[in-house]
This record gives structure tokens, C-alpha cells and sequence, in this order.
């Protein structure tokens, strides 16, 4: 399955190339959505929010009430959770939180977001750079990989997002061979981002059932939705 992704920054659609260098930005919001609305799910990741630089919740908001999205952004409470899916978010993606800075998974964290929610609306983020999670915006890393990870949270989420940040926005493909790896850590959701380009690519991840986000290679029209 294509899940097409919308990063917002600054009030804007953006891509950015290894989340740090502009590419391309956005003001038609109503195009995109029109035609994203065909979709079971869009990725609406609040990039200002994830980079501690402020937030667009105002235009979450908007777009949630259109489309069906799981959101992300500097999601670390989980009253910040209830609030996210209380304004139209199917689902709820967290990242950094999940994490601590000395390299453990914080179960505490992850269960109380389960009994808070359900685990079924909570999307585990393990953005990886350079082999090991990436957090706060990818600016930061910890002493984890998705492999040490996964399994200590397979029970309290329903789905994982393994974004491949060393090829994000370079339309250069997705490792197949990390996707059939993580795809044996767990039973849950697995849905990968970071390079994609072709329909090719989504069929043989759809084939392993891993789950494609695909965003510069939409927006740039190499994939056609």
C-alpha cells in the first residue's frame, strides 16, 4: 500500500532532502489533498513541530478533517496523543519520546500511551541514521537500532514507521533487503520511507506486506497517484 506523505514547514508542503535541505514547497494545499483524498491513509508529519522550531497545528487540523492521517511531530505526552486524535488523526505517530538519551527504549512511556489510547492508534517511529534512531528531528542519535527496538515495543504499538533518513528525499530507492529484515522483527504494521520511487518498489514491498510512504517521488511527479 502507498501511504503519500505531507511534511509541513513554515505554513508550506515541503521536501526536504535528508531532512535538513530544502527542495520543494507548497501553498495549494486543496490540490494536494484533492488528490490524496483517494487514499485509506496519508502521512501528515508536522516538521516545525519535530524540529522543536514551532508547529502548524492549525493546518494539522485542517487537513485531518479532510483526509485520513496518521500524524507525527514532537508527539511526547500523551495528553499531547488524546489532543492529536481528539482533532481528527486516525493515528498517532511517536518517535523521540519513545527513546531515552542514554540508549534504552522507555516501555514506561510506550505503555502508558497504550492504556492511554489503545495500542492500535499508536505508530512507533524508528527514523534510522547512519544504522542507529534518530531523534528530535533527526538532528540527534541514540545508542539503538531499529533491530534492538522493535521487539521490546512489538506489545504496546500497532504499527511501525521505519524511515530511512540516509536516503530521504534522494529518489535513489529503498533498501529491500532492511525492509525483509525488519519485516521478521515483527507481526505489526511495518511501513517504510526514505528513497522510494517507483511503483516497482511498492509492489515488492506490498509482496513482503511492508507498506510504502512515498513523498518527494509524488510530489515531483516520477510517481504518479
Amino acid at each position: 500500500m502507498l501511504i503519500p506523505s505531507i511534511d509541513l514547514m513554515g505554513g508550506r508542503i515541503v521536501q526536504l532532502v535528508q531532512g535538513e535541505k530544502l527542495r520543494l514547497a507548497f501553498d495549494d494545499f486543496e490540490y494536494w489533498i484533492e488528490r490524496f483524498s483517494r487514499f485509506p491513509m496519508v502521512q501528515l508529519i508536522d516538521l516545525d513541530a519535530a524540529m522543536r522550531q514551532g508547529d502548524n497545528s492549525v493546518l494539522v487540523e485542517q487537513v485531518t478533517k479532510r483526509l485520513p492521517c496518521q500524524v507525527g511531530g514532537g508527539i511526547d505526552t500523551s495528553e499531547r496523543v488524546r489532543q492529536v486524535l481528539d482533532r481528527g488523526a486516525r493515528r498517532v505517530i511517536v518517535g523521540s519520546k519513545l527513546f531515552t538519551a542514554d540508549g534504552f527504549v522507555n516501555t514506561q512511556f510506550a505503555a502508558s500511551l497504550a492504556d492511554a489510547v489503545g495500542l492500535e492508534q499508536i505508530v512507533a517511529g524508528v527514523d534510522t541514521k547512519n544504522g542507529h534512531i534518530a531523534v528530535k528531528g533527526w538532528k540527534e542519535q541514540v545508542e539503538l537500532t531499529p533491530d534492538d527496538a522493535i521487539p521490546v515495543l512489538e506489545k504496546y504499538v500497532g504499527a511501525f514507521l521505519y524511515t530511512h533518513v540516509d536516503g530521504e528525499g534522494l529518489m535513489q530507492g529503498f533498501p529491500m533487503d532492511v525492509a525483509a529484515r525488519l519485516r521478521k522483527l515483527t507481526n505489526r504494521q511495518l511501513i517504510v520511507a526514505g528513497g522510494i520511487r517507483s511503483q516497482q518498489e511498492i509492489d515488492d514491498l506490498d509482496a513482503m506486506r511492508v507498506d510504502a510512504v512515498a513523498g518527494m517521488a509524488v510530489y515531483t511527479k516520477l510517481l504518479e497517484v
